[in-house]
């Protein structure tokens, strides 16, 4: 497990604040006793947005359901259903903290729909040519996967730089998310800080 560094709580979750805390590569969050904690970790997992993997078996998937697929309609949604498991490092006071970040329009969601019910979807933020994603949920096999594939070739389209999913996980490996140092994370984010992209 590599290092982190923490920040100081006081005044990091007002929407301004938040911003430049994620600016730096920094994101929040909340521990068993909902204490609110900012983590830059010095290994950084991305999935490369012009070039990410596709599974065969997924791409036949999406070709065959029936799922409705929109973005930014229940975004505060979507993160109430990523926080509604057994342990969760989404607090009550980080998704409020969340809906500041939307009213400065750099909160945003995938959602996944069937018969017009939330089976799926993923959030997080931007800021210019950066995405940082923060979480996802699934009530239906495969439905967060579909999400995933759909954020990305959003980002593709809009011309984002950089997508940021955190952590290594199995599940993003089969999309080819890979670990990078800390330097070339930065560099990462000043690259994709020259660009001025709206999501939406």
């Amino acid at each position: 497990m590599s290092r982190e560094k923490k920040f100081p709580k006081v005044d990091l979750l007002k929407p301004e604040n938040m911003i430049l805390m994620y600016a730096r590569g920094a994101f929040p969050m909340a521990d068993e006793t909902d204490s609110i904690n900012w983590y830059m970790p010095e290994t950084r997992t991305i999935i490369p947005i012009n070039d990410f993997n596709l599974p065969r078996s997924l791409k036949k998937f999406l070709e065959k359901i029936d799922f409705e697929f929109r973005y930014d309609s229940n975004t505060i949604g979507v993160i109430k259903k990523c926080a509604d498991r057994e342990s969760t490092w989404i607090s009550k006071e980080l998704i409020e903290a969340y809906r500041g970040l939307q009213k400065l329009g750099n909160l945003h969601s995938v959602e996944v729909y069937q018969k017009n019910i939330l089976i799926g979807g993923l959030y997080g933020v931007t800021y210019k040519g950066a995405f940082f994603g923060e979480s996802m949920f699934s009530k239906i096999l495969q439905s967060s996967k579909c999400a995933l594939v759909k954020l990305l070739e959003r980002l593709r389209e809009k011309g984002f730089t950089l997508l940021d999913v955190q952590y290594q996980t199995d599940h993003l490996k089969m999309f080819g998310a890979k670990e990078i140092s800390s330097q070339e994370f930065a560099e990462l984010l000043l690259k994709s800080y020259q660009k001025d992209i709206s999501f939406i």
